[in-house]
């Protein structure tokens, strides 16, 4: 059997992952993704192939609690049990956090592990469990390459003025910069975009990452100039359950005058907050889409409005945006969205397409509309793969 790559997502409850073969030519081939939920505590697990056959994961049932090395345990079972195991030839792992120094792809060695143990205050909520994967993918598989593929290493190409915050330089020396994040999705839609439209994809383009975390990013060329999130995950678009842009002064305020904790501070911008906390409904757009309560229809128009606003200011980074691309979940399937954030934007030379924009047509705009509109899902899982088959010198099938 050919080579199989194995790519893994690990979050603080839970672990996506999916089995790749490697191509002669071409993109590897999907063989099966899964995801495991409710790590830390009482796990499931389900995996299903490409031919859409599915199976539950089984953990071992002494356990009191699922910890990542466990999960990863059923992973490797379910890999005997197709017949994988012997053919996995390298891991790649999603690494949310990549500091001010990686900006490509790198095989994890124990130095390279204890870099990414060092950005663990960077992202508190992602790096930790991040490493808690590679730990046990390590443990695993002790002789086979394991690669880091970061999510802020496609950010690396911005300009000075789109990386600093207007704070002592030194800061900025120490590390306190605009990393940017969601690169792995950034990256395969600009690759996509290549493949599907070279001309366009070599000028001015803005990419709207839209689910439950949300970034949007100006890119050039392929390179990226400038993206709306920033030193964290929070800054710049309301998301599901995080806060988006948010004056300092608030912060502070519910600091020193409400006396609220450090650690409540970071619970309310990262967990109760965003579209979740502006409805107190729920998180999730179909539902908000669907309730007449003014609070949902309010969280919504915000959402829409922080597009709209950074629509305008990334299109200024870049001297004017040939294309506008929509992807994840809310933007491959919210027609709703699309269309509220794009409503009038003729000035920005965009012709609208409503009947396309509601079929979720790959271009939402009309013919002669200057600026192009796609709607192309992501891959951030087949982006790891290809990283990794790079990175990890895997050889393909002649």
């Amino acid at each position: 059997m050919a080579s199989v790559i194995l790519t893994l997502n690990a979050g603080s409850s839970s672990l996506k992952f999916a089995a790749y073969r490697c191509v002669r030519e071409g993109e590897p081939d999907l063989l099966a993704s899964g995801q495991i939920e409710g790590i830390g505590a009482t796990a499931k697990g389900a995996v299903k192939t490409v031919s859409g056959e599915t199976a539950e994961l089984s953990f071992d049932g002494s356990l009191a609690r699922v910890d990542h090395a466990a999960a990863m345990g059923a992973i490797l079972d379910w890999l005997r049990q197709a017949g994988y195991d012997s053919s996995v030839a390298a891991v790649g792992h999603r690494i949310v956090h990549g500091g001010p120094d990686h900006s490509t792809p790198v095989l994890i060695d124990d130095r390279t592990l204890a870099s990414l143990r060092a950005l663990i205050p960077l992202a508190p909520l992602h790096q930790p469990h991040n490493v808690a994967g590679v730990e046990a993918a390590m443990k695993a598989f002790p002789s086979i390459p394991q690669v880091a593929c970061f999510d802020t290493a496609f950010h690396r190409s911005h300009p000075f003025i789109h990386d600093t915050y207007a704070l002592p330089r030194s800061y900025y020396d120490e590390g306190v910069r605009r990393y940017g994040f969601h690169g792995l999705s950034y990256e395969f839609i600009t690759r996509k975009l290549g493949r599907i439209a070279p001309e366009i994809a070599r000028e001015g383009v803005i990419i709207a990452h839209l689910g439950n975390g949300a970034s949007m990013c100006a890119v050039h060329d392929g390179r990226a100039v400038a993206t709306t999130m920033g030193f964290t995950a929070l800054d710049g678009l309301a998301m599901g359950t995080r806060c988006g842009q948010l004056d300092p002064g608030v912060a502070l305020y519910l600091l020193t005058e409400k006396k609220m904790s450090a650690d409540a501070l970071s619970d309310l911008l990262w967990k109760g907050s965003g579209l979740k906390g502006m409805s107190g409904l729920s998180q999730d757009m179909r539902e908000l889409e669907a309730s007449d309560k003014p609070a949902a229809r309010d969280a919504i128009a915000y959402f829409i409005s922080r597009i709209r606003r950074e629509l305008g200011g990334l299109a200024a980074a870049l001297n004017g945006a040939e294309a506008i691309v929509f992807t994840a979940g809310i933007g491959e399937h919210s027609w709703k969205v699309r269309e509220a954030a794009l409503k009038d934007m003729e000035w920005m030379g965009v012709h609208f397409d409503a009947q396309a924009n509601r079929a979720n047509a790959q271009i939402i705009s009309a013919e002669d509309s200057p600026t192009t509109v796609f709607v192309i899902p992501t891959n951030e899982e087949l982006m790891i793969a290809e990283h990794t088959v790079a990175t990890a010198g895997v050889e393909k099938p002649r």
